[in-house]
C-alpha cells in the first residue's frame, strides 16, 4: 500500500477543503459510483500527450479511482477552467514514466506506486 489508509480521513477533512477552496491546485470532479454524489478531489494532474496522468498515492483501490473507472469520465478543474476527460485506465510504471513530463519530479520510490490513472482529453 503506497500510503496508509488512515491518512485518507485526515486528508479529506483537514487538507482537501482548503486546497479545493483555494483554487490553485487541480481538482478532479467525479461522481460516486454508488451514491451518485459529485465529489471534488484535489490531485496533482500531469499533462501528457492527449490527456492527463494522475498518481493514486493511496493505491488504485481508492474511492476516487474506482468512481472514475466506473463512470468512464471525469472533469478536471485547472486554473479555473474545467476540462472533460474520458477513457480512464490504469497504467503501469513503465507506461506512465514514458509519458511523464520531463519537468516534473517522479513520485518517490518510498511510496511504492505501481499503477497510475491515465485519462484522455475529450475533443469537441
Amino acid at each position: 500500500m503506497p500510503m496508509p489508509r488512515w491518512w485518507v480521513h485526515i486528508n479529506k477533512r483537514v487538507f482537501n477543503p482548503p486546497a479545493i477552496a483555494g483554487g490553485k491546485r487541480p481538482v478532479l470532479i467525479h461522481v460516486g459510483r454508488v451514491s451518485g454524489t459529485t465529489y471534488r478531489t484535489p490531485l496533482d494532474a500531469h499533462p501528457v500527450d492527449g490527456g492527463y496522468l494522475f498518481v493514486p498515492v493511496y493505491g488504485s483501490s481508492s474511492d476516487w479511482v474506482r468512481n472514475i473507472l466506473a463512470a468512464g469520465s471525469a472533469r478536471l478543474r485547472v486554473d479555473g477552467t474545467e476540462i472533460d476527460l474520458a477513457a480512464p485506465r490504469l497504467v503501469g510504471v513503465e507506461e506512465a514514466y514514458q509519458a511523464w513530463p520531463d519537468s516534473v519530479a517522479r513520485p518517490p520510490k518510498l511510496l511504492r506506486i505501481t499503477e497510475f490513472l491515465r485519462m484522455d482529453l475529450v475533443t469537441a
